[in-house]
């Protein structure tokens, strides 16, 4: 209670900046990001809406601005949709944003702090790892119908909030230049993860190659697409896709491999037990068969046969990023030891040396579930 009162007294001043009903009870920390400083503001009235507060991390997001005119836009366009559409409580499914008492979608503090706030989705699950495949699926289905309700939004209204965030011949640009300068004195103690990421650096630019030709069209996607970022109902069930800080145009692929990413891994992201990483098939086809059952109408063979790569591809970018952040000396990801980014970089590589020898396993199932869910299709149509 304690830390709750004093977080309560620092906050007002920022708390008092937006158009909240009701009064502020008590504020605590909220979640496990790395990247925001979040917190469950309880409103003291009964009756009135608990809110979500976020501070913006602008050291990470140098364009706060676009930003929000980015999640402003794909918010009012998913609400507009669910309301016109039958059974749907746009309420609860689509996150809806505060205004400031300027009328604004957020508020910049005298210290240049960025602020934001969204109501408080109650009732609602959320969960860093998946335990069954009715988790899988439901994770499924909140990606796929995220990114079908967005496909006639013209990705031209949005901005590159993060330039070239998942494009991996940019990443391997950035990570070889940390290398050779090497400002923390850590390139010798990975030699091996360097190496591994050289090994693999051809095979990893596939996407954006095919992105590069044009066989990819870009959509509007989530980008950021760990199971925690979706919100389940007390029943288990999809409710809302959370975090779109990250919400800008890209390739499918980027949003089903992060998804497998943090989907099929038996282990947490930083698990330092290597042994412990495997790849549970069960939820890899539970996911696949949810995201495409509302996806694959819309999506090109090539898009399809893509998927595989953004599977292997997402958690090299990752372990290729939190790699980067080390030898650079840990300044964009929070950690909580002095090893931490290299834990989980090494986490991120043993995933994609289980996904590489499952492969085979992988496309079958794939292909399955690409063929039921058309022939699904069909069916209802006649």
């Amino acid at each position: 209670m304690a830390n709750s009162t004093a977080l309560t007294g620092k906050l007002s001043a920022v708390l008092s900046q937006f158009s909240i009903d009701g009064g502020v009870a008590q504020v605590v920390s909220h979640g496990s990001g790395h990247i925001h400083d979040t917190y469950h503001v309880m409103n003291s009235h009964p009756g009135s809406p608990d809110y979500l507060l976020q501070r913006v991390n602008h050291h990470v997001f140098k364009n706060v601005p676009a930003l929000m005119d980015n999640i402003q836009v794909v918010t009012t366009h998913l609400r507009q949709k669910l309301e016109n559409t039958p059974g749907t409580q746009p309420q609860k499914e689509v996150l809806t944003l505060i205004p400031t008492n300027q009328h604004k979608w957020f508020y910049q503090d005298a210290e240049g702090n960025y602020w934001r706030m969204y109501y408080f989705l109650d009732d609602t699950l959320g969960f860093d790892m998946v335990t069954t495949p009715a988790q899988a699926y439901e994770g499924g289905k909140a990606f796929g119908k995220f990114q079908a309700l967005l496909a006639d939004l013209p990705v031209e209204q949005l901005h590159d909030t993060i330039p070239d965030f998942h494009n991996v011949v940019n990443r391997l640009r950035l990570f070889r230049e940390t290398v050779a300068a090497d400002p923390a004195g850590r390139v010798a103690e990975v030699a091996a993860e360097i190496a591994f990421v050289e090994e693999r650096a051809q095979a990893m630019s596939t996407i954006y190659h095919m992105g590069q030709r044009g066989e990819l069209p870009l959509r509007i996607t989530h980008n950021d697409t760990k199971f925690n970022n979706v919100l389940l109902d007390k029943d288990g069930k999809a409710q809302c896709v959370i975090d779109l800080d990250t919400v800008m145009p890209g390739y499918v692929a980027y949003d089903f491999g992060d998804a497998i990413r943090t989907t099929v891994n038996t282990a947490p992201e930083d698990e330092p037990e290597l042994e412990k990483i495997q790849v549970n098939l069960a939820l890899f086809e539970a996911f696949a068969k949810g995201f495409l059952e509302e996806t694959s109408s819309a999506l090109s063979d090539q898009e399809i046969a893509s998927l595989l790569h953004g599977v292997l591809l997402l958690p090299f970018i990752m372990g290729l990023r939190f790699l980067t952040d080390y030898i650079d000396g840990d300044h964009y990801y929070k950690i909580h030891f002095p090893a931490h980014n290299l834990q989980r970089c090494r986490a991120q590589f043993q995933l994609v040396k289980e996904l590489e020898a499952l492969l085979p396993e992988l496309q079958g199932i794939l292909e399955k579930v690409v063929q039921e869910t058309r022939l699904a299709e069909i069916t209802t149509k006649a």
